[in-house]
């Protein structure tokens, strides 16, 4: 699979269609058992307490993956990504009821790196309960 994106008709500026990812404790507990990270500030609402937590927390990984798909699901290739980074900044918080919370992102081509290479960088801004929950995220990517 290649890129479906063209590097000729990427702009700076150009923004990624945006997105909404609902968590929920249900989501924690499958990505739990994907990952192997049961630490129960994932899960067990006590313990989060417990440790100065406000609830439930989801796992920072997950919140950069989903953070990722927009760039992923713009791009058409994972493997277009050459590079991916973030700061957590804030939790993403999960209340133990129906809805959950939500993880939005957009993101925006910030600067074409390498004509040669083809490459752009991607920042990426994800908000969940109105609080950025990562800082300085970008992704370096490959187009067609």
């Amino acid at each position: 699979m290649t890129a479906k994106v063209s590097y000729d008709d990427v702009e700076v500026g150009t923004e990624l269609p945006a997105q909404e990812f609902p968590v929920t404790r249900a989501t924690l507990v499958r990505y739990a058992g994907a990952s192997g990270d049961f630490n129960p500030i994932h899960w067990n609402e006590k313990f989060a307490k417990e440790v100065g937590l406000p609830d439930v927390i989801a796992h920072g990984m997950f919140t950069m993956a989903e953070a990722g798909r927009v760039v992923t699901d713009w791009v058409g290739d994972p493997a277009a990504v050459v590079e991916y980074g973030v700061r957590f900044t804030k939790p993403v918080v999960v209340p133990n009821d129906e809805k959950g919370s939500v993880i939005e992102v957009t993101a925006k081509v910030a600067a074409k790196l390498d004509d040669e290479a083809r490459t752009v960088r991607v920042d990426i801004t994800a908000t969940s309960a109105d609080q950025k929950v990562l800082g300085r995220s970008r992704a370096v990517v490959r187009l067609a």
